[in-house]
C-alpha cells in the first residue's frame, strides 16, 4: 500500500515531520494539555516548516503538494499523545484556510492565507450553533448589509481556535427568508467591538481551545463577504468531503497509535508466568480489531485518491468518516480493557485517547446525520453534484 500512495519523497517528508514532533512538539504537549492553551511560538515554529502550506499555492507561500502530504501530516499528528493539540492544528489550516483558499479574494489571500500558512495568523471557521447542531441549514446567525458594512448578529459554538484565533471564517445568513440559499460567507478579525468569547470546557481535545461565540451588531466591510452572497451552503457542502477524510484519517491513525502501544505494553505486562500477548483471547480480539483498521486506512487511502484527482467522493468520504470513527472508538475501548487497571490511570495514554476519539463520531456531522445522507443516496437514489464547480 505504501508503493501505491507514498513516494520516496513522501516518507521523507513523514521522517522530518516526525523528528520536528518528537523535538518541538512532545515536551509541551502535558502543559498545553493541563492549561488548554497552545502557546503562540509552536504556530510559527509550523509555518517555517512550511507544514501549514502544504496544500496551498506557492504565491502564497505553501508547497501546493498532493493531498497524501495531508495524509502524513494528520497520521502523525495523531501519535503523539494530543488529538486536542493535532485539532487546533488541522482544524486552522484545512477548516479556515480552506475558504480563504476557496473563496477569498486576492486581497483575503495575501492579507489572511499567506500569515496564516507562515503561522502569523490562527484561523477558525465558524459554522455550527447551538441551537443548530449538525443543521447547517437552520442556522440563525444574521449579517445584514447597510451601506458598505454587514451587521452581524447571532453565535457560534464548538469553535476550534475560538478563543486565541486571529479571525474567523463566518457562515450567516444574508436572506432568512430564503433558508440554506440565503447563508453567505464572511471574514472577521477576532478582535472587532462586539464579539464575546466563551471557552467550553470538554470531555477531551483539553489542549485545544473551544469557544462559544457571540456577535452582537459586529460591523465588518462588504469586501469581508467571500465568494458570492447567497452561496454560503454550496461552500460549506463543497469542502464536507475533506473535512470527513480528515476525521477518518484521523481515526484511523490514532487507533493504529492505540494498537502498536497495546502491543508493545502486552509484550512486557506479565500474568501467570507469562507475558500477556500469549493470551490467546487478547490475541484475537487485538488481531481483530487491527484488520478493522486496515480495512478502513485502505477505504481511507482510495478515497484520498479520488479526491487528489478532483473526483467528487461525497459517499465515499461520509462513509470514511462514518465507519472509521466507530472502528476507532470500538478499538481503543479494547485497548484499554487490555491494559487493566493501568488503562484508567491518565499516566497512561489508553486514557486520553479514550476520551479524545469520542469526539470523533460527533464532530463534523455526527454517524446519525451521515447515516441519514448515506440512506438518501443510497436507498432514495439521490445524486449529488459538486455544489461548485
Amino acid at each position: 500500500m505504501n508503493s501505491i500512495y507514498f513516494t520516496e519523497e513522501h516518507q521523507l517528508f513523514r521522517a522530518s515531520l516526525q523528528d520536528f514532533l518528537q523535538k518541538e512538539v512532545v515536551p509541551h504537549i502535558e502543559k498545553w494539555e493541563k492549561t488548554g492553551t497552545i502557546e503562540r511560538f509552536i504556530w510559527k515554529k509550523f509555518g517555517e516548516m512550511g507544514f501549514f502550506g502544504i496544500r496551498y499555492p506557492e504565491a502564497y507561500g505553501g508547497l501546493n503538494l498532493d493531498l497524501f502530504y495531508t495524509v502524513i501530516f494528520l497520521e502523525e499528528l495523531q501519535k503523539i499523545k494530543s488529538s486536542g493539540f493535532a485539532a487546533a492544528m488541522w482544524a486552522h489550516s484545512y477548516l479556515a484556510m480552506t475558504h480563504l483558499n476557496a473563496e477569498g479574494d486576492e486581497r483575503i489571500k495575501q492579507e489572511y492565507l499567506a500569515p496564516s500558512i507562515s503561522g502569523d495568523k490562527i484561523g477558525a471557521l465558524c459554522i455550527t450553533e447551538p441551537f443548530g447542531g449538525s443543521d447547517v441549514a437552520g442556522m440563525r446567525t444574521t449579517a445584514i448589509k447597510k451601506g458598505d458594512k454587514y451587521i452581524i448578529n447571532g453565535s457560534k459554538t464548538f469553535i476550534t481556535n475560538g478563543i486565541y484565533g486571529d479571525y474567523y471564517v463566518v457562515a450567516a445568513k444574508t436572506s432568512p427568508e430564503l433558508g440554506n440559499k440565503g447563508i453567505s460567507m464572511f471574514l472577521m478579525d477576532s478582535n472587532l467591538k462586539g464579539i464575546s468569547t466563551t471557552k467550553l470546557d470538554k470531555l477531551g481535545w483539553r489542549a485545544s481551545d473551544t469557544a462559544e461565540i457571540a456577535f452582537d451588531d459586529v460591523e465588518i466591510p462588504v469586501e469581508n463577504l467571500m465568494g458570492e452572497e447567497g452561496k454560503g451552503f454550496p461552500y460549506i457542502m463543497q469542502h464536507f468531503a475533506l473535512e470527513r477524510l480528515i476525521m477518518a484519517i484521523n481515526a484511523h491513525a490514532r487507533a493504529e497509535y492505540a494498537i502498536e502501544y497495546t502491543i508493545e505494553y502486552m509484550s512486557q505486562r506479565e500474568a501467570f508466568g507469562r507475558t500477556i500477548d500469549k493470551f490467546q483471547a487478547l490475541r484475537h480480539t487485538l488481531v481483530e480489531h487491527a484488520t478493522d483498521v486496515e480495512h478502513c486506512k485502505v477505504f481511507n487511502y482510495a478515497a484520498v485518491a479520488r479526491l487528489d484527482k478532483g473526483e467528487y467522493v461525497v459517499k465515499e468520504a461520509t462513509m470514511a468518516k462514518l465507519k472509521s470513527t466507530k472502528v476507532a472508538d470500538e478499538t481503543i475501548y479494547s485497548c484499554l480493557q487490555m491494559l487493566g487497571g493501568y488503562g484508567y490511570m491518565e499516566d497512561y495514554p489508553l486514557a486520553r485517547l479514550f476520551r479524545d476519539s469520542r469526539l470523533g463520531p460527533i464532530g463534523g456531522g455526527t454517524s446519525e446525520i451521515l447515516k441519514e445522507i448515506l440512506s438518501k443516496m443510497i436507498i432514495d437514489k439521490q445524486n449529488y453534484k459538486p455544489a461548485v464547480k
